[in-house]
């Protein structure tokens, strides 16, 4: 891969356009604090954008710094990720450690992480692929549409236009008017016949997947390909692939735009750079890393299925192997992990140690208190408080919150963490549903109403709730 691409290739935002401090700043649109981890995820994604500017053998030496995250549930961690991998236009693959378990036993093997990871690869450059054609394909549908509808409705039909010798317009000003109809969507729900592609296998429902996936086999894929080679032997469609069905007018569409970009988009290119993606950008975010530890395993009265064995599993993952996927042999050297823990009864030091050497940088994420609560409910550009507002006002119900009522929720999300398990900004979701559940309920029959969230409103709907501490751990 040339020096030239590797450059230049990125999503949304090419990381050569932003550096670090940067890319704190807009990770702090979304979550508030905890600026370490969002600084320490910020310089291990610019350090992949400088590896890719090398040349030669020294480039393939240099791999990533792995993060381990430790603190309590719903301080940001893995949000923290999840952003930063949107905004570099990386692979992005959430998983749990504690679904899965050592070679021999019964549940997911760990090498299908990487398989999930080419994936969603794959799905990320399909949907830029296919942005790059749309206008076109949507206006070849639209041509295969209005031949199709012309083919389908007789003259004279209910829904189409008169068409005779005799008739008030031409053939010509007729085929204007009904492509203009079809346009409009005036005709969507008028029916239409239409060629499709048919799968030349019906679906297996008797196959395991699981199995499969963890032998590297897609079966979709496997079925594509015999498809692919019938078609090629017999010189043209293979037997089945193409049958006439009837529908509407709009599910023809959707089904023609979806034909039509197939047909422009190069699949083998999509596989090249999911592959290119996936192998150098992409990032597996593993959760409950804490959880196969072995002091937890001494603590917890659970079945222990072998929580060493599931380390020593995950080793040559993040050292770097090579693992079959739908997109051909996957090399981990350079895939960016992050584990994450709440190590509330274990620590990281109980990590076997080669798996501890692996992730050369730990952050720790601090609990939320009340200010920290007040923040997110205020400034992001997703927070809460602003889903509500928008939320409501598709019913025509304009809803504010004043000061006083977020400091309110504020400090009642503090003190119910400090009484019970401690669950961070999550919180602040069961707090403010609520609060808002009777304005919710009403808001059909409330429309053009203007309602102020007040300190008042909170405590009444809270008040009770957080005296009763049996209360509270059921409701809040």
């Amino acid at each position: 891969m040339d020096e030239q691409r590797a450059v230049t290739v990125g999503g949304p935002v090419a990381m050569d356009s932003m550096t670090p401090r940067e890319v704190v700043a807009e990770l702090d649109t979304y979550i508030i604090g905890q600026d370490e981890a969002k600084k320490a995820v910020a310089l291990a994604v610019r350090n992949r954008w400088r590896r890719l500017r090398l040349e030669g053998e020294l480039r393939d030496e240099v791999i990533p710094k792995n993060i381990i995250m430790i603190g309590p549930t719903g301080v940001g961690k893995t949000e923290i990720a999840r952003r930063m991998a949107a905004l570099a236009g990386a692979p992005f693959l959430k998983v749990e450690a504690s679904k899965y378990t050592e070679v021999g036993y019964v549940g997911r093997s760990v090498e299908t992480m990487v398989r999930d990871l080419a994936k969603t690869a794959v799905s990320i450059v399909e949907k830029e692929f296919f942005a790059q054609v749309e206008d076109v394909a949507a206006l070849n549908a639209e041509k295969a549409l209005f031949r199709a509808y012309m083919k389908s409705h007789a003259v004279g039909e209910s829904g189409a236009v008169e068409v005779t010798a005799q008739g008030e317009e031409s053939y010509r000003s007729a085929k204007q008017r009904i492509r203009r109809r079809l346009r409009e969507g005036k005709l969507d729900e008028q029916t239409v016949e239409i060629e499709v592609n048919e799968p030349l296998v019906p679906p297996i429902g008797v196959i395991s997947n699981a199995n499969l996936d963890d032998l590297g086999i897609d079966l979709s894929e496997v079925i594509s390909n015999v498809s692919a080679g019938m078609q090629q032997r017999l010189g043209g469609e293979a037997p089945g692939r193409r049958t006439t069905k009837k529908m509407t007018v709009r599910a023809a569409r959707e089904m023609l735009i979806r034909e039509e970009t197939e047909k422009l988009i190069d699949r083998e290119a999509i596989g090249r750079e999911a592959l290119y993606r996936a192998q150098d950008m992409g990032i597996i975010f593993i959760d409950e890393i804490d959880k196969v530890c072995g002091s937890y395993a001494a603590s917890s009265s659970g079945p222990d299925v072998s929580r060493e064995g599931v380390q020593r599993d995950l080793l040559p993952i993040v050292e770097g192997t090579t693992v079959n996927t739908p997109l051909g042999m996957v090399r981990t050297n350079h895939v960016l992990f992050i584990a994450a823990g709440a190590f509330h009864v274990t620590k990281p030091s109980d990590l076997i140690p080669e798996l501890q050497g692996r992730f050369p940088i730990r952050v720790e994420l601090g609990s939320l208190g009340k200010e920290d609560f007040v923040r997110i409910l205020r400034l992001p550009k997703n927070s809460l408080t602003r889903q509500y507002e928008a939320l409501l006002a598709t019913e025509d119900v304009t809803i504010t919150f004043d000061d006083e009522a977020i400091d309110e929720i504020a400090e009642v999300a503090e003190r119910v963490n400090m009484k019970d398990q401690n669950i961070g900004a999550r919180r602040l979701h069961t707090i403010m549903e609520k609060v808002l559940e009777d304005i919710s309920f009403e808001a059909p029959e409330r429309q053009g109403a203007q309602i102020v969230v007040t300190r008042e409103l909170v405590h009444s709907k809270l008040a009770d709730v957080v005296k009763d501490e049996t209360l509270t751990k059921f409701i809040l």
